[in-house]
């Protein structure tokens, strides 16, 4: 039996998004199944030593990262205005995607988080507008927020970020399919050809 496409993302990233925009169509085309992983790329960073590209000294290669995700989102047709407010701490949000999980409303939850983040520009960081647009979305804010901060959903974060780490991830978006890493969104065709 063909193992998921463990995908490791945070709403943080950009290219996490990016990547998230192509997933239903790899699916379709390939029927592998998707599983949604969240971790802190903070701890990551921490952990590894790494750093946001948002981070990067050199004005002209961080000024070029720009130009470059704005290119790949429009070569693949993803809408992307960025958001004003990145970098965020975004441990409340995805706390909240593992309570999502928990709760069985992750499909939603995810679906509006990263618009919200990287379409619309809102201050995800900022608990009420967070609750604002899973109000916006039909879900229940209050009761997401009182499991985030549960030691379960805790604690479950801090495994998954803990696991990537071992596994070998620095980064996001990060994608494994059995025990083989694939970093970034443009290593997707790559995820596609092992598939095949």
């Amino acid at each position: 039996m063909r193992p998921p496409l463990e995908f490791f993302f945070d709403y943080g990233s950009p290219y996490s998004y990016l990547a998230d925009s192509r997933l239903p169509q790899l699916a379709e085309r390939t029927g592998v199944a998707i599983r949604y992983r969240p971790m802190l790329l903070g701890g990551v960073f921490k952990a590894t030593g790494n750093r946001s590209p948002a981070l990067e000294p050199i004005d002209a290669k961080r000024n070029y990262g720009g130009l470059a995700l704005r290119r790949a989102a429009q070569a693949h047709g993803t809408p992307f205005n960025g958001n004003p407010h990145f970098p965020i701490n975004t441990l409340m949000l995805m706390r909240t995607a593992i309570a999502a999980q928990h709760q069985g409303v992750f499909e939603v939850y995810h679906q509006t988080i990263y618009p919200a983040f990287w379409i619309d520009g809102l201050n995800l960081g900022d608990e009420a507008v967070l609750a604002d647009a899973l109000a916006g979305a039909g879900l229940d804010s209050a009761r997401l927020a009182a499991l985030r901060s549960r030691d379960a959903v805790k604690n479950d974060l801090r495994r998954n970020t803990e696991e990537a780490v071992a596994r070998g991830v620095f980064g996001a978006p990060s994608f494994f399919l059995g025990d083989e890493l694939f970093f970034g969104a443009d290593h997707l065709v790559f995820v596609e050809r092992a598939l095949a």
